[in-house]
């Protein structure tokens, strides 16, 4: 039998090896030149003028809300399709996640269920670019018209990329500040768990830095409240040669995808995920909708092919937000697609066989 095809396969070269021998035998692990490089490396890519490595996505979704002073009693808006992080980084400051829908064709926050959430009490919206799909750009005119902040929650989406007023803007680049993970099933990853953090507003670019270590500032003495998000120098000296991978990366994905595309084209059991227009998906994942999940996802299992819903519990419904005053709310797309969006391989790790199996698969599929 042909061997299993995953939904994640973390590469791995000689060079991203060599890297993290160079950086271990420095002697220097922390707050070094790798970490500094990465940063600016990592900027120069979203385009944008400040980023700040960290130890993990979530860890860079709770700096931004402090970057932006969002703390008790304040609300800030988030999808439920989503994964929980983007939520509970909001219950870890003390801020209150007020869950909106998504909308039917792209699976992103739906603009005017956010505009009917906005109150005084709003401080900042959480725009998710869910599988590596942009959000709808109109969510950044409807944050600055009510002077609230937008925060990128980019965790899948290196390399997306959409026009706004007739300018192409990277993922990174399309809020006051973008948080982005580096998780071994992302488009990039460092070896282990890591973030970061852009930005192109100088106030919070100079504050970025700090929040992640203690608050502190050149003295060493600490002038907000912060901690430890470092990001190690083996990771950022494995992330920087990451990097220079990624756009060869996602030109794989993109292709791929363009290969399921066709492949599911005339099968009327599976709709394919759509693309916003004027924008470059990242293909983070490749979901497909499908009536029956757990259907399609046994059929693929007996194809020797990974498959699995994103996400089928909505963030509302977690037991964490059982005393929720949203948590017996009906947020009707969200929940009508929650157990229908079912994702298969697309990384760039896959063979040419393989994905003629997947896309030969998503064809016959009945």
């Amino acid at each position: 039998m042909d061997g299993r095809i995953p939904l994640a396969r973390p590469s791995w070269t000689e060079g991203m090896r060599d890297a993290a021998m160079t950086a271990l035998d420095s002697g220097q692990w922390v707050k070094g030149p790798h970490g500094r490089a990465f940063a600016q490396e990592f900027a120069e890519f979203c385009n944008v003028s400040h980023a700040a490595p960290c130890n993990s996505g979530s860890g860079a979704l709770i700096a931004a809300l402090r970057l932006l002073n969002i703390g008790i009693g304040d609300e800030v808006i988030v999808p439920s399709l989503t994964f929980i992080a983007t939520a509970t980084s909001v219950s870890m400051v003390g801020a209150i996640p007020v869950f909106a829908d998504v909308d039917v064709d792209y699976w992103c926050l739906d603009i005017e269920d956010v505009r009917k959430r906005i109150t005084e009490k709003t401080k900042a919206v959480i725009g998710v670019h869910l599988f590596g799909q942009t959000y709808d750009p109109a969510l950044i005119e409807l944050c600055e018209k009510n002077r609230i902040g937008l925060i990128e929650d980019a965790a899948q989406a290196h390399g997306t990329s959409v026009i706004v007023d007739g300018e192409r803007r990277m993922a990174g680049s399309l809020g006051d500040i973008a948080c982005f993970s580096f998780f071994p099933s992302k488009n990039m990853a460092v070896g282990g768990e890591g973030g970061m953090i852009t930005t192109n507003d100088e106030t919070i670019g100079e504050r970025m830095r700090s929040i992640i270590n203690h608050g502190r500032d050149g003295t060493l003495q600490s002038q907000e409240v912060g901690t430890n998000m470092r990001m190690s120098e083996v990771f950022a000296a494995i992330g920087r040669k990451q990097l220079e991978h990624l756009e060869q990366w996602l030109e794989i994905r993109r292709n791929t995808a363009e290969q399921y595309a066709s492949a599911v084209k005339y099968n009327q059991l599976i709709t394919p995920p759509s693309t916003f227009p004027d924008s470059e998906h990242g293909w983070h994942q490749y979901c497909v909708k499908v009536k029956d999940s757990a259907h399609f996802i046994d059929y693929m299992s007996e194809k020797n092919i990974d498959a699995r819903v994103f996400y089928s519990t909505p963030c509302h419904q977690h037991p964490v937000y059982a005393t929720h005053p949203q948590h017996n709310e009906t947020l009707s797309v969200t929940e009508s697609i929650c157990t229908q969006i079912v994702a298969v391989p697309i990384h760039h790790g896959l063979t040419n066989e393989e994905r003629f199996r997947v896309a030969s698969a998503l064809k016959d599929y009945a």
